[in-house]
């Protein structure tokens, strides 16, 4: 069995599109790419550190997976990075499944992936994030991610996808965006943003154009490194 982790449906939904014979385990989705690839499991980690220990260490409780993949979108921290970009980070990545992913595809950045305690707004962190950690990009729950891994002696791979970076930044503050309290957005506060920023529903627009592109690439991706291991 392999694990594919997302933080959100909204991260997994162009790749649990892909998946066949799909069995629901609670929150967790059980499936297979093609007849002769492993069964994989998509496991939601929850967005933030707390969330995912909860989520990722209950798992690996239970189950032995042959390896996981930590995915998701993340976030750039330099303005050679943009959305649909896919990451593969060395510095939380077994370094066999590393080269495997390298050669299967071949234009994904190779770097570090820092993962921060907050969501990570303006450019002006970004860039801080880049310089301080040496990091390509920073997301929330790789870190995590890995250090359960390590504690259960499992393989593990961190592959994502960039959703956005300081060329392309969020069309409303993160708060706005998302609850982590709540582990949602919340609409009503989204709506109320909007009717006092009416611009901003064009950026909101484009930034959902982007999303989607962006997680349809990571699947494509995901199916690829899944095919070749």
């Amino acid at each position: 069995m392999i694990v594919v982790t997302f933080a959100l449906a909204a991260e997994s939904s162009a790749f649990i599109r892909l998946l066949k014979g799909i069995k629901r385990d609670g929150a967790i989705l059980r499936g297979t790419l093609e007849k002769r690839t492993p069964e994989v499991c998509v496991l939601h980690t929850g967005v933030g550190a707390s969330k995912c220990e909860e989520r990722v260490g209950n798992f690996l409780r239970d189950e032995k997976p042959q390896l996981l993949i930590a995915s998701g979108f993340c976030g750039g921290t330099s303005d050679q990075l943009h959305p649909g970009d896919l990451v593969i980070a060395d510095n939380a990545s077994e370094p066999t499944l590393s080269a495997k992913a390298r050669a299967t595809l071949l234009n994904a950045m190779i770097g570090k992936i820092h993962s921060a305690d907050r969501i990570i707004d303006p450019a002006a962190d970004r860039y801080a994030i880049g310089r301080e950690h040496g990091a390509i990009a920073v997301d929330m729950e790789t870190a995590t991610i890995a250090r359960l891994c390590a504690a259960a002696s499992i393989p593990m791979l961190a592959l994502r996808v960039v959703s956005d970076s300081p060329a392309t930044p969020f069309p409303a503050p993160p708060n706005v965006l998302f609850d982590i309290e709540k582990q949602r957005t919340d609409f009503s506060q989204l709506l109320s943003y909007i009717a006092r920023n009416p611009t901003s529903a064009i950026r909101l627009a484009e930034f959902s154009r982007q999303i989607v592109i962006a997680k349809t690439k990571l699947a494509a991706a995901l199916a690829s490194i899944i095919a070749a291991l």
